[in-house]
């Protein structure tokens, strides 16, 4: 795929960067050698530096490829751990938005459950399970035209699959996602989940920032 970081560049300075990735694109490269944003950013950012030694740069977080939004990036080694323990310590805040044909019974609450990942899928388990994580969202459901329902997902665990299994088991798959039982065509290699909004504190300066970036449907 055609991909320019300067265009969709959220938030840059010396320490970090903030990526809108779109839907399409992995995060991180794997065995199979597919475009990712990892090296995408690790050229951008060696185009800009008059040094020939090679640039640091490693994502805090992932997104599955079909899933579009925020992805921060760490520019120095020296700042990796701060931020790595933000997430780790769930100080971070990460907001989603999804669209399904579904309505949930209940158009806002929180869904609970364990679960584990199995191959190449999320599924729900008992608590005693061997694998089994513990998973929990906050969501609002409001109905938008053509009877498409859009949800706003506040994510309390960062889980494989999470939100993708727990809207499933609802009875209220994301559009376009086949996996987790969609019927519903959507955009080639995406799904209508996005990542849209995320709170942070800075490495150096301990400012909170918030950076939001909603996608049009």
């Amino acid at each position: 795929m055609q991909f320019s970081v300067v265009e969709h560049i959220l938030v840059e300075d010396d320490y970090i960067l903030v990526i809108n990735k779109p839907a399409g694109l992995m995060v991180e490269p794997d065995r199979n050698g597919h475009p990712n944003l990892l090296n995408y950013v690790k050229q951008y950012l060696q185009s800009k530096s008059i040094s020939k030694e090679p640039i640091y740069a490693q994502h805090i977080h992932r997104l599955d490829r079909p899933v579009s939004g925020i992805i921060l990036f760490a520019k120095q080694k020296a700042v990796l751990k701060n931020l790595s323990e933000q997430f780790a310590e769930r100080k971070v805040k990460k907001t989603y938005q999804a669209i399904t044909i579904s309505a949930p019974e209940k158009r806002e609450g929180k869904l609970e459950c364990w679960m584990r990942k199995e191959k190449k899928k999320a599924l729900p388990v008992d608590e005693s399970a061997l694998g089994a994580v513990f998973a929990s969202l906050s969501y609002t459901c409001k109905e938008e035209k053509d009877n498409q329902f859009l949800w706003d997902i506040d994510l309390h665990t960062g889980k494989f699959h999470q939100i993708r299994m727990q809207l499933s088991q609802l009875g209220c798959p994301i559009n376009g996602d086949k996996l987790y039982g969609s019927e519903v065509d959507y955009r080639p290699d995406s799904i209508a989940l996005h990542a849209y909004k995320l709170m942070f504190f800075h490495p150096i300066t301990n400012e909170e920032i918030i950076i939001e970036q909603k996608k049009n449907w």
